[in-house]
């Protein structure tokens, strides 16, 4: 069974929104951090958007800032990453992960799911 699905991909044209969503239901290990990374093809994984399991500060990259919201639905063991104004280089995998720490470093971070794909036309 898998322990993490991460769902809501598809394809939209520049400037069409986006909601994934990312099931951690049946996840068992603890973690201090939540958050979505992306990977497009020939490229290293990125991280997108960090959230603290414990509630306070989200954290995202410039390259999103004002387009992508995480949030979170804790009864409901849910993550969310809201993507508005999407442009052609936000086409990745898009993926759910944990973190012990605070990292941006994809290599700190376990990645249980299979990912979803986002991709955007011009």
């Amino acid at each position: 069974q898998v322990p993490l699905v991460e769902s809501g991909g598809g394809s939209v044209q520049t400037g069409g929104s986006l909601r994934l969503t990312c099931d951690t239901s049946r996840y068992s290990q603890s973690s201090n951090y939540i958050g979505w990374f992306r990977q497009a093809p020939g490229k290293a994984r990125e991280w997108v958007a960090i959230s603290s399991t414990g509630g306070g500060r989200t954290h995202v990259v410039g390259s999103v800032q004002g387009r992508f919201t995480i949030s979170r639905d804790s009864a409901k063991d849910t993550l969310y990453l809201q993507m508005t104004n999407l442009q052609p280089e936000d086409t990745a995998m898009y993926y759910c992960g944990f973190g012990r720490s605070f990292s941006v470093l994809s290599e700190d971070w376990n990645f249980p799911g299979q990912g979803t794909q986002v991709t955007v036309s011009s």
